[in-house]
């Protein structure tokens, strides 16, 4: 589970774009893979982290309800070649934003495989995965997790599943898969927040 010092290694979203800008600028994307290809899938994340943090909008629902939560922490394993990420994190963020009880960090998930592998997606170490949990109440206290999400909202993890089941040539379900983004306008994302936010008010 999630430690202390995994919480004190962690960045904020303003820290996170900042390294992912410093490296590009470089040449280069996060983690020890590097290549033309994670490179330019970098620099396309970076104009889609900016258009959801321009455009994003948190619905009715969203707003009345995340006010209202117990103090959490957020904590994301993300990269910043990684699309899924890059459509999902902006929209996890404004939903911090709504509770100043809410604090949002990031992880490296490269550099932290020991915490990556415990929230493993179908064996496999798919990202973003963000991590709900309770503030201890001592140091001393046990850090109670409220829920865990992602890779991506439910449906479009259906279908990917679906799309590998059928073997789509991974550009072609890349490009499909970025299309649900722009066309569902974060409805599911929002929905499956939703009811998981709902569940931890409960606990």
């Amino acid at each position: 589970m999630v430690t202390p010092a995994h919480w004190e290694k962690a960045i904020s979203y303003t820290e996170y774009r900042a390294m992912i800008d410093a490296l590009v600028a470089e040449g280069k994307t996060t983690g020890e893979a590097q290549s033309t290809e994670l490179l330019e899938y970098t620099r396309m994340n970076i104009r889609r982290m900016s258009r959801w943090d321009k455009t994003g909008v948190v619905n009715a629902d969203m707003q009345t309800l995340l006010p209202t939560l117990p103090a959490q922490k957020w904590l994301v394993l993300t990269e910043g070649w990684c699309g899924d990420a890059a459509q999902n994190v902006p929209m996890l963020v404004k939903f911090a934003e709504l509770n100043p009880q809410i604090e949002i960090r990031f992880l490296l998930r490269d550099e932290h495989l020991d915490l990556m592998d415990l929230y493993l997606t179908n064996g496999g170490r798919s990202i973003p995965r963000l991590i709900a949990f309770e503030q201890p109440a001592t140091e001393a206290s046990a850090w109670h997790e409220f829920f865990v999400w992602g890779p991506r909202p439910e449906v479009a993890q259906d279908l990917v599943m679906r799309m590998k089941a059928e073997k789509v040539p991974f550009a072609e379900l890349a490009e499909k898969l970025h299309k649900w983004y722009s066309d569902d306008q974060h409805k599911h994302l929002q929905a499956d927040f939703y009811a998981l936010l709902q569940a931890s008010k409960a606990v």
